[in-house]
C-alpha cells in the first residue's frame, strides 16, 4: 500500500508505502540482487551475465504510475491523495565491492549523461514537478544493499526542502536580479576559506552555514538550471569534481565514507524557473573518526541543526587530503575553470 497523506501542522505530504517494510535487507554478496545474473545462479533484477549500466523501477517504490486507490479515507484536516510517481534504482557498475569513487572518470561521465536523461524523461511525465537525483551510501545511511547504486524519485509535488530553496532563490532574484547561490559561491572563491576544490567550472565547498559536519556543496560557476543545460566541458568537469570530493572523503578518515548525495535541479512544473541554479549536496553522517552525527532532539523535534565543527575547518582538512589521481584526472586539474554566463 502506497499513499499521500497531509502534513497538516507542517503543510507538507507524507508518503505511506507500508509494503517497504518486505525489502531486502543486506544479503550475502553471492544473493545479491543487483548483482549481474551468474551462470547457473538465481536470477537478479539483471537478466543478464554483465552491463554498464542499468535503471530499473524499484520493486518497493514509495511512488508508482499506476498507484492504488487509498486505504483510508481523509480527515477534516488531511486530505489523502493516491502516490503517483516513479522510482527508480540506477546501478553504476556490475562489481559489487567498488564504490563511486573508485569508480573511472569515464564511467562516471556516464553516469551523468543517464541522470540527465533519466531527468528528462521523467520530468516530461505530466504529474511529475520535482525529478530527485539521489545516492544513499552505506548502513550507516540506512542502505539495505550494498552494492553501488543509487535512486531516482519522481515526486507529483516540489518537496519542502526543494520548495524553501525555490523561495529563497526566487525572492533574492526579485530583490537583486542576481543569482542567490552562484552570488554565494562568488563570495565563497573571494573568501577561500572553505573552498575544498575548484576546477573545470565548477566549486566544491563547504558552505559557511554547513548544517553536517563535512557537508560540501559542488556547484556549477555558470547559471545552469539543471543537468540540460550542462555544456560537453561542464560534464567532464562534473565527473571530476564528484570523482576529486568523493576520494577526499574517503581519504579523510581512511575508510569508505558514507553520505547522502543529494542533487538539487529545478522542479520540472513547467515553470521556467531562471533563478533556479543546479548543485549536489553532500551530508556524511561522520562528525569524526568514530563518531556519527545523529539527528535528535533540536535537528528532528525543532528542525534546528547544531553543527560540532566549524566549516572552516573541515574545509582545511579535506582540503589537506590526500588524493591519488591517475593522468587525466591530473590534466583536468592543470586546466583554468573558464565559467561564462
Amino acid at each position: 500500500m502506497s499513499e499521500l497523506r497531509w502534513h497538516p501542522l507542517l503543510q507538507e505530504w507524507v508518503i505511506t508505502a507500508t509494503h517497504r517494510q518486505e525489502r531486502t535487507f543486506h544479503p550475502p554478496p553471492e544473493y545479491c540482487p543487483l548483482c549481474p545474473t551468474r551462470p547457473r545462479s538465481e536470477p537478479t533484477e539483471v537478466p543478464e551475465p554483465s552491463y554498464e549500466i542499468v535503471v530499473f523501477e524499484n520493486r518497493f517504490p514509495s511512488l508508482q504510475r499506476e498507484p492504488p486507490t487509498p486505504a483510508v479515507a481523509p480527515t477534516p484536516f488531511s486530505p489523502v491523495q493516491p502516490a503517483y510517481g516513479v522510482c527508480e534504482v540506477v546501478l553504476y557498475t556490475p562489481d559489487h565491492d567498488t564504490t563511486l569513487a573508485e569508480l573511472s572518470l569515464e564511467r562516471i561521465e556516464q553516469l551523468i549523461y543517464v541522470w540527465r536523461d533519466r531527468y528528462a524523461e521523467l520530468g516530461a511525465r505530466s504529474e511529475v514537478q520535482y525529478v530527485f537525483i539521489f545516492e544513499n551510501k552505506g548502513r550507516e545511511i540506512g542502505v539495505t544493499l550494498s552494492h553501488p547504486h543509487g535512486q531516482i524519485y519522481a515526486y507529483p509535488f516540489i518537496p519542502p526542502k526543494l520548495e524553501r530553496e525555490l523561495d529563497a532563490m526566487r525572492r533574492h532574484h526579485a530583490a537583486t536580479g542576481g543569482n542567490l547561490l552562484l552570488e554565494i559561491v562568488r563570495y565563497e572563491l573571494e573568501d577561500g576559506r572553505r573552498i575544498v576544490q575548484r576546477g573545470q567550472g565548477w566549486v566544491a565547498f563547504v558552505p559557511f552555514f554547513a548544517r553536517y559536519p563535512y557537508e560540501v556543496y559542488l556547484v556549477p560557476e555558470a547559471p545552469r538550471r539543471d543537468l540540460l543545460d550542462l555544456t560537453d566541458a561542464e560534464i567532464i568537469g562534473l565527473a571530476w569534481i564528484l570523482k576529486d570530493t568523493l576520494q577526499r572523503y574517503d581519504a579523510l578518515w581512511g575508510f569508505s565514507m558514507p553520505y547522502i548525495m543529494a542533487q538539487h535541479p529545478r522542479p520540472t512544473d513547467g515553470a521556467e524557473h531562471p533563478y533556479w541554479q543546479f548543485h549536489i549536496e553532500f551530508y556524511p553522517p561522520y562528525r569524526t573518526r568514530d563518531k556519527l552525527k545523529f539527528l535528535a532532539g533540536s535537528e528532528s523535534g525543532a528542525g534546528v541543526f547544531i553543527n560540532d565543527t566549524l566549516p572552516e575547518d573541515t574545509a582545511q582538512a579535506l582540503r589537506n587530503c590526500q588524493v591519488s589521481p591517475d593522468a587525466s584526472e591530473s590534466l583536468l586539474k592543470e586546466q583554468p575553470a573558464t565559467p561564462d554566463g
